[in-house]
């Protein structure tokens, strides 16, 4: 074990969501109101929604399942890019591509708020003098929040993809080793099913997932395609 090494940002981000979700556990229900409650990210119409909370809400996640698979994914697809980009270039992508989840997943929100209600930033007011599903649905999307690094994962996992498409992974339920260019189009094209086909009881924020990758597809191409671009961030 002595000679696991991790990348300084892998490690300070890996070191950051375990205090944030600990620190979750410890004082929810103590200040969750003044601290814990604002620290997940809301519609950016919700009155719930604080300037802060797009950068806070890539260190929260929803339970053990959530920030395990989180990080084992920063650790094994953000080291090797880390060390392959160097700490400044893999940080911007890593924030850049949160923020783009966001981004996409506020987009769809919009559209969905707009489409129920006419407008995209509906007063409280507004609502009670429209029909009662659409406010409800209005309400519910000024409710929820949004956490996890997933977004930001997307971006490594699609990066990772694209630099090592030969590298060999190993998934659940198949016995044998199959290559990241097949993997990684296949898991977009699932988040985009379950996205689109908004099942019953799904809390999952697929196109956040999208947004991440979609951003992280378009740095790597820039990155790769244009050295000015490149070497203004070493």
């Amino acid at each position: 074990m002595n000679n696991i090494y991790i990348p300084p940002v892998v490690k300070n981000l890996l070191i950051i969501n375990v205090l944030f979700f600990l620190g979750t556990a410890v004082f929810e229900g103590l200040l969750s109101d003044q601290v814990v409650g604002t620290l997940p990210v809301y519609y950016f119409g919700s009155p719930f929604f604080k300037g802060w909370q797009p950068i806070t809400y890539m260190f929260m996640h929803g339970g053990w399942a959530h920030i395990f698979f989180n990080m084992f994914a920063l650790y094994s697809f953000g080291s090797l890019l880390e060390n392959r980009w160097g700490a400044k270039r893999f940080l911007i992508f890593y924030l850049v591509t949160g923020l783009g989840a966001l981004a996409l997943q506020w987009a769809v929100q919009a559209f969905e708020m707009h489409q129920a209600t006419g407008q995209i930033m509906p007063s409280i007011e507004y609502l009670q003098t429209i029909d009662i599903a659409d406010a409800q649905k209005a309400i519910a999307i000024y409710q929820s929040p949004m956490v996890g690094a997933s977004g930001a994962i997307f971006g490594l996992l699609i990066a990772f993809g694209m630099l090592y498409p030969n590298a060999e992974m190993f998934i659940f339920f198949i016995p044998v080793p199959v290559k990241a260019k097949y993997i990684v189009p296949v898991y977009i094209l699932v988040e985009l099913s379950l996205g689109l086909a908004r099942f019953e009881g799904d809390s999952v924020a697929h196109f956040a997932h999208l947004g991440g990758a979609l951003i992280g597809y378009i740095l790597v191409k820039l990155w790769k395609d244009n050295n000015n671009f490149y070497n203004y961030y070493e």
